[in-house]
């Protein structure tokens, strides 16, 4: 299955953290993640992660154009709801396109604990079904 990542500047410890606790899921997993956090999540996984551009140049657009062709099957999005900043993706705009799509997002570490947990069970197997793009 294919798992976006971002996460907000003051989030991307987080991130971090939640991917080395589940490494060994996110392992058999193909990663996609804006510039930073990809290299973020390398470096504390060893994990091979597909890099876009920064969210605030055009990376969120790149996660955006996935969900909208359907290969996105599952996006984690760690952001601050008390700050916002103008540099970070805007979270209405990915969420409303996962909804549209019917791709699991989640945007805290409780629900992000919860469908990575899904995953691993087979609980996503669903999105295996779903007509994809080449």
């Amino acid at each position: 299955m294919n798992i976006g990542f971002l996460a907000a500047g003051s989030r991307k410890d987080l991130i971090e953290n939640f991917c080395v606790a589940y490494k060994y899921i996110l392992a058999k997993h193909t990663l996609f993640a804006t510039e930073m956090t990809g290299r973020r999540i390398e470096q504390a996984t060893n994990l091979k992660v597909h890099k876009f551009l920064s969210g605030s140049v055009g990376g969120e657009k790149q996660l955006i154009d996935m969900i909208q062709r359907n290969i996105m099957d599952l996006v984690i999005y760690f952001y601050n709801p008390l700050m916002t900043s103008p540099n970070e993706p805007d979270i209405v705009d990915i969420t409303r396109e996962c909804d549209r799509y019917n791709i699991p997002i989640a945007t805290n570490i409780a629900t992000a604990e919860a469908v990575v947990l899904g995953l691993e069970q087979g609980d996503l197997d669903w999105r295996n079904s779903i007509s994809r793009e080449d």
